[in-house]
């Protein structure tokens, strides 16, 4: 398989002097193209410092980060918030969508604010919320859904710009474990249906065993 992200000896640091903490240590690793990755270890291992710089929400202290060969911490603000947008998918432990709107608008939205037509999205997002088993909840906002459909339109509204990776912390982490398994399951048929790459920061080792590699980080260090 093709590499599609290069860590090369990551360092990540916060704070200076005897106040300085240090959280990643020198991690190197690769995805590949269509690779399933779990991140796990200790709560402070340094997991989601590590899925954050992989996704450009924060920057390294030293090191790369290569997207296809490209450090993309060389890219211009502009540029790298753009690459951001196209590239990476995003689904956190909450699941952040805007209370106002109902679950295709919220869908829509990152389209939108890229200037895509309405039309365009909504087509977009209702293919979306079909494949995540939500075409029955297009009207319906946040606080009408149970908190396992909330996270299926988070889902959802993470792979509308098509990206090429999907960077997910603690996706199950507030569902109870009926709930947990479902989103496991779409999960692995989103990826086995779009072949996106998957690295994802988790407790949950059933989560951790359907994927293909995982990688266990212990003190900020690769185990």
């Amino acid at each position: 398989m093709n590499s599609l992200l290069d860590i090369v000896d990551l360092y990540k640091s916060y704070g200076s002097g005897v106040a300085k903490v240090e959280v990643l240590k020198g991690i190197s690793l690769k995805v590949a193209a269509g690779e399933t990755i779990a991140l796990v270890g200790a709560s402070g291992a340094g997991k989601s410092t590590l899925l954050h710089i992989m996704g450009t929400l924060d920057g390294p202290s030293s090191g790369e980060v290569l997207f296809k060969g490209e450090n993309v911490f060389k890219l211009s603000d502009n540029a790298l918030a753009a690459f951001r947008n196209r590239t990476i998918g995003f689904v956190f432990q909450f699941h952040h969508l805007l209370p106002e709107f109902s679950a295709l608008e919220n869908v829509m939205m990152p389209l939108l604010i890229a200037g895509q037509k309405r039309e365009v999205a909504t087509v977009a997002a209702e293919g979306l919320l079909r494949d995540v088993g939500l075409s029955h909840r297009l009207t319906h906002k946040p606080g009408e859904l149970s908190g396992g459909e909330q996270q299926r339109v988070a889902i959802a509204r993470s792979l509308v710009q098509s990206p090429q990776i999907l960077l997910a912390d603690e996706p199950t982490g507030n569902l109870d474990m009926k709930t947990s398994e479902e989103v496991h399951g779409l999960l692995a048929e989103l990826h086995r249906i779009r072949g996106i790459s998957l690295v994802i920061v988790t407790h949950n080792e059933r989560l951790a065993a359907r994927m293909g590699t995982t990688i266990r980080l212990v003190d900020g260090r690769i185990e």
